[in-house]
């Protein structure tokens, strides 16, 4: 975070696009807010649009305005979000859900500082520095061809990846001192002492909704409080490892972070002088894909074997390896077609 901090502040006093990536939850927003207030744009407008909650045509009204009768509904002129930021700064988030029309638009106004308002002819030049954020890799996206390369690159001039909570586990009692201190003042409470068992189980968890995540289960604490400390029975059941993350609870994050979490998580488990790593992450990761695909296969092995790209006998040797075959995991198999 130090990195992170350090490149904030040299990109601040610059006019240079500034990409924000990192998990939902890792405070993308409060850098872009921090890039604006160090530089010299801090008293100019600073205006945030939300890329990912409107449809292509409301975003394009949004984003550069319209006049009036140029579609449904546009009963007057109306000024645009690139507009109003003008000698200031706008934050695009989830700028990775545009749609390709849209990107076209929005590397026109990067490279030529130019637009117009949707039904107009009027040409319209700013003078917006621009910050976007993603809560996905946009080069990934850009070689899959669901955003523009040539947008990517112009976005991409200062890239600052903030890492997820998860990978700064002690930045946690810092936070959790923060959000207490925040909250206390705000409720008029004072929950001044942190039990370490409370604090333990904070470190221990996973953190797949990162900072918001621990922010809001801090300001529940400081709320149902009824003394001057947090106490380990004030946590949520999921963080005293009491309950199973919800369902879908991880699907915000993309396929890579699950990965890392997974490893992270088996490794964490397991004693320092364990000798039985790959058999606690691989293998148990291998077993679940294995069951699943049985499962909707209705247990065909024959099926399962070419869904998995692998071969029918080493299918079944893994099967009885990990005793699926006797319906373990709730799965039953049938050799045959």
């Amino acid at each position: 975070m130090q990195g992170v901090y350090q490149t904030t502040r040299q990109a601040a006093s610059s006019r240079a696009s500034v990409l924000l990536l990192g998990e939902t939850g890792t405070g993308k927003e409060l850098i872009a807010h921090a890039l604006h207030r160090l530089g010299e744009r801090r008293n100019r407008p600073f205006v945030r649009v939300n890329c990912g909650a409107l449809s292509e045509n409301l975003l394009e009204s949004e984003l550069f305005g319209h006049v009036r009768g140029s579609f449904t509904g546009a009963i007057d002129n109306r000024t645009g979000r690139f507009e109003a930021a003008h000698s200031g700064t706008i934050f695009l988030d989830e700028i990775n859900s545009t749609t390709p029309l849209l990107q076209v638009k929005l590397l026109r106004v990067l490279q030529e500082r130019e637009f117009e308002r949707v039904g107009d002819t009027q040409t319209i030049r700013v003078d917006t520095r621009v910050v976007a954020a993603s809560n996905r890799d946009l080069a990934e996206e850009s070689a899959e061809g669901r955003f523009r390369e040539d947008l990517y690159y112009r976005l991409n001039v200062v890239p600052i990846w903030l890492p997820p909570l998860r990978q700064r586990r002690e930045d946690i009692p810092a936070l959790v001192t923060h959000f207490l201190n925040a909250y206390n003042e705000e409720n008029d409470r004072y929950v001044v002492h942190i039990e370490p068992r409370a604090m333990e189980a904070m470190q221990d968890y996973a953190w797949p909704g990162n900072v918001r995540e621990l922010q809001n289960y801090i300001e529940r604490a400081v709320v149902m409080a009824t003394g001057d400390e947090l106490t380990f029975a004030l946590l949520p059941p999921i963080v005293r490892g009491e309950s199973d993350a919800p369902r879908g609870a991880f699907r915000r994050m993309d396929f890579e972070s699950l990965a890392v979490q997974l490893v992270e998580e088996g490794l964490a488990k397991a004693d320092d002088d364990a000798c039985d790593l790959h058999s606690r992450v691989v293998d148990r990761v291998e077993k679940e894909v294995i069951a699943q695909v049985l499962g909707r296969c209705d247990g065909v092995q024959i099926k399962a074997a070419q869904r998995l790209g692998i071969n029918r006998n080493t299918l079944h040797k893994k099967i009885k390896d990990y005793g699926l075959d006797n319906g373990d995991n709730g799965t039953g198999t049938k050799s045959g077609s």
